[in-house]
Order: structure tokens, then sequence, then C-alpha cells
């Protein structure tokens, strides 16, 4: 079980390129029609696309989960949050700082929540983003 001496445990930096192609793939997925995500290397990207961008890009997927020893079965996705301070484009290299933000025990241990806070800042050091994700471990009973 996780407990609060988790809280500010940092994470190996994820950093990624915003690629036009996958950026493509990723809106073709979505079947997001909007023109303003697909007009050239001005576009800005789409509010969700660095959740999954970092996720795409990190060395060790799930790191967090096998450092704090959490079995990805017992995981649920409870919230995310992107807070944009300036704008993400096509070719931005942009680099992930994940750290624990709190741990709260909910249902007298029967599930932890875990929020991981995550700043992004881009190739010139511009701190363009926030990005929050709030993870739902459903704990072993006690036997």
């Amino acid at each position: 079980m996780v407990d609060q001496s988790a809280v500010g445990r940092a994470f190996t930096p994820v950093t990624a390129r915003v690629e036009p192609g996958r950026l493509r793939f990723f809106l073709d997925t979505l079947g997001e029609t909007n023109p303003v995500y697909r007009d050239g290397s001005a576009a800005p990207v789409p509010p969700t696309y660095l959740f999954c961008l970092e996720m795409m890009d990190a060395t060790v997927p799930f790191e967090f989960l096998t450092a704090l020893g959490i079995d990805l079965a017992r995981v649920l996705h409870g919230e995310q949050r992107f807070d944009y301070h300036a704008p993400v484009v096509i070719g931005d290299t942009l680099t992930f700082h994940p750290r624990v933000a709190s741990v709260t025990d909910k249902k007298g241990g029967a599930m932890t929540l875990i929020v991981v806070d995550t700043p992004v800042t881009n190739q010139n050091g511009v701190h363009v983003a926030d990005v929050s994700r709030t993870i739902v471990v459903r704990n072993a009973r006690p036997s």
C-alpha cells in the first residue's frame, strides 16, 4: 500500500517531440475534425494530447506504478487536468517532470488516491503546461 512517504517523489523526466504525423493520428483516432488543430505548424495541440504524448515516449511506461509497488491490475484512472500556460505546437520538444503530489486513503483504506502532477516545459525552457492525473488503487483486503 502506498503511504505518505511517496509524496514529493519524482520520476524520470520524459522528453517528447510534437510530430505532425503522430498528432494527425491522434486527431484521426478521436475523430477530431476541428481545423484549428490541423492548421500547419501554428496549430495548437488538443488539450488531452500531452497525457498521451508523455505515455508514448516514456522510456519506462508506468514507471511510477513500478516504483511505488502498485499492481497495474488494481489501478483505475480517476481523473486528469490540463492547465496550459503557453501554446504547444508542432515542432515543440517537451519535457515532462512527474512527481507524486498527494496520497489519500479512502473507504477505510480500501482504496488509495494518488495524484501525480507533471509540469511541462518546452525546448526554450518555457513552462507551457501542468498535467495532473489521479490514480485510484484498489487495495488488497486484509486476510
